[in-house]
């Protein structure tokens, strides 16, 4: 669960297959000699650059989240926390193999200053083998996963939703380009069409009592529009792959960011796996849709951030200072847009539940408040990839990721007998107390940013979603409110949390300054003479 210029069409093409004068490379610009690889087209006003693909592609995150709510609000009703869970169980083994399948060689072309024809066509072809052994390691595991969970329909599915791992490994160089190339707009369009398309099959079949097939024809159809939408998009052909010798320092980058990947998905997915082994499909339906509630905007949110932020920290990262503050001031306002997210998560869990999921997924609220309290710190620990990445310390970034398993691991060990509640308070306590502090200091030992840095951030988001939860608290505790319909409790303590965060930003100098510099952002993505 992988996001783009401003035409998001193919480029124009010399009849010699380099670019010529495109306004998606910002006011007439070229992108150099060798085409697709080049960057140094985009190194004047790469900030501007930035916040202009940021505020396009934050705007089309927006509507795919609200048809993603749609489409969970009404997926719930059509199908049950049993179907979700076998699903998942899919889902959770898919999601460890796909880090497989890209083996980090995606970042590595995004990361890379220079690039060659060859480099990039040995990586797609790796990327493609990858992915086809990906898909055969899923459809061998039918037959295991359908014994473990006695779910007979396990051997069905699986080799089907296996077929996405192939199209996802013949993507991967195609979109890493246009993320090279920052067509920050190309990357959104792609994104949000699938994304929509795929929600609106998924629903149709549903209806029509297709059951938990609606949610596998949604992965296929998903991984195949985005699949011939780059392709097309690109434009990029790849070719006779390169000697071995060329791509071996971007094969063992990509190594390093792989293990820290899989070793990040080992403590997110295989718990899934084992959560529905040991309780049940429907109790890992449970917890899963609630993962999903809280999941759902953090990623739709840093997903596009990612895709921005690390071409543009990458080209930064011999620049200290103007590196410290462009990444200072994308987690920070990351944090303080999601703190009241977050308090409307932890007190308002149940309004959230009823009215999006449905009656007959109240067991979720408590683990839904839970997760709330993660998602307090969750924004700003998905963007210590950005440091790691953007300054080739991916060897720094595995060992960290190996001390977060280890730790999530044991508090998930601790927690499993239980029952699913139990897993989500544990995971959110030993992350705040334990967890967070850890990764933060690790990731600031070296670099521009530091460990206190994240200290400062975190101190007024935290805040924020404190002071949010209080005020939805006590809305309910109004006489009037016991009477009022799920659907008006949620906007009402929706609205209690937004005030009450804008509240807190308001009275100290810090969030004023935070909140003065944000209503500035369409004026920096009009003028793209934004300073890092």
């Amino acid at each position: 669960m992988a996001s783009t210029g401003r035409t998001g069409g193919l480029p124009n093409m010399q009849p010699s297959g380099r670019m010529r004068r495109d306004p998606e490379y910002g006011g007439g610009g070229t992108a150099g000699d060798d085409g697709f690889l080049g960057t140094d087209h985009l190194k004047p006003n790469l900030t501007g650059r930035s916040v202009r693909g940021g505020t396009v592609t934050l705007i089309a995150q927006a509507v795919k989240v609200a048809a993603q709510f749609a489409a969970v609000a009404i997926l719930a009703r059509l199908l049950s926390p049993g179907d979700f869970g076998i699903f998942a169980i899919v889902m959770s083994l898919l999601g460890l193999l796909e880090i497989f399948k890209d083996l980090g060689l995606s970042g590595a072309t995004v990361q890379r200053t220079k690039l060659t024809e060859g480099q990039v066509s040995s990586l797609f072809w790796l990327n493609t083998a990858l992915g086809t052994g990906a898909a055969v390691l899923l459809t061998a595991s039918a037959p295991v996963l359908g014994w473990m969970y006695d779910e007979p329909v396990l051997v069905q599915l699986t080799p089907v939703i296996a077929l996405s791992l192939v199209m996802s490994g013949l993507t991967a160089q195609h979109l890493a380009l246009l993320r090279r190339q920052m067509r920050f707009t190309a990357l959104a369009a792609i994104q949000m069409g699938a994304e929509l398309a795929s929600m609106a099959a998924a629903v149709a079949a549903a209806a029509m009592g297709a059951g938990l097939w609606a949610l596998v024809l949604q992965r296929l159809l998903w991984a195949g529009i985005v699949m011939t939408a780059a392709w097309s998009v690109c434009g990029w052909q790849p070719k006779r792959p390169a000697a071995w010798r060329d791509v071996r320092a971007l094969v063992a980058f990509g190594g390093n960011a792989t293990g820290a990947m899989v070793i990040g998905n080992v403590s997110t997915n295989l718990y899934l796996m084992v959560i529905g082994w040991f309780w049940g499909a429907a109790p890992l339906g449970l917890y899963g849709q609630a993962q999903k509630l809280v999941l759902m905007p953090v990623q739709n949110i840093n997903m596009p951030l990612t895709t921005v932020a690390l071409p543009m920290l990458s080209r930064l990262a011999h620049e200290p200072d103007r590196y410290r503050r462009a990444y200072m001031m994308l987690v920070e306002r990351l944090a303080m847009a999601m703190a009241p997210l977050a308090g409307l998560i932890i007190a308002g869990a149940e309004p959230l539940v009823l009215f999006i999921l449905g009656p007959q997924w109240g067991d979720a609220v408590p683990i839904l408040a839970w997760m709330g309290v993660s998602l307090v710190f969750m924004p700003v620990t998905y963007t210590l990839s950005w440091l790691y990445m953007s300054q080739d310390r991916t060897r720094e970034m595995l060992r960290a990721s190996v001390v977060n398993a280890v730790l999530s691991l044991s508090a998930f060990a601790a927690a499993l007998p239980f029952g699913p509640v139990a897993v989500a308070a544990a995971f959110a306590l030993s992350g705040g107390l334990l967890r967070v502090p850890i990764l933060f200091w690790l990731a600031g030992r070296r670099g521009p940013v530091s460990a206190r840095d994240f200290g400062r951030v975190m101190v007024l988001p935290a805040a924020a979603a404190g002071v949010s939860a209080a005020a939805i608290w006590a809305m309910g505790r109004l006489p009037d409110m016991a009477a009022a319909s799920q659907g008006t409790t949620l906007v009402i303590s929706a609205v209690a949390a937004a005030t009450a965060a804008l509240a807190l930003y308001g009275m100290l100098p810090r969030g004023r300054r935070a909140l003065v510099e944000s209503l500035q952002i369409p004026r920096l993505f009009r003028s793209g003479r934004a300073e890092a």
